[in-house]
């Protein structure tokens, strides 16, 4: 359990601070999710367009009520 949230704060704050940014690593990580993506059958997606529908109206709620809440 965490007791001082602001410790734990400033202290993922100086690690990522002190992280370097590994851009092969990450392209790495990326290509090894798509492949796995690929086996599982989730690309190539069947219908591109399947539920983009939803996703409009998801994203005219969302922003309304960012709007609204300025």
């Amino acid at each position: 359990m965490i007791k001082n949230h602001k410790k734990l704060q400033e202290f993922e704050r100086k690690l990522l601070k002190k992280e370097k940014v590994d851009i092969m690593q990450n392209f790495r990580i990326v290509e090894a999710l798509y492949k796995e993506a690929v086996a599982l059958g989730i690309f190539p997606l069947k219908n591109p367009l399947e539920g983009l529908e939803i996703d409009i109206k998801i994203a005219k709620v969302v922003n309304s009520v960012s709007k609204i809440s300025k």
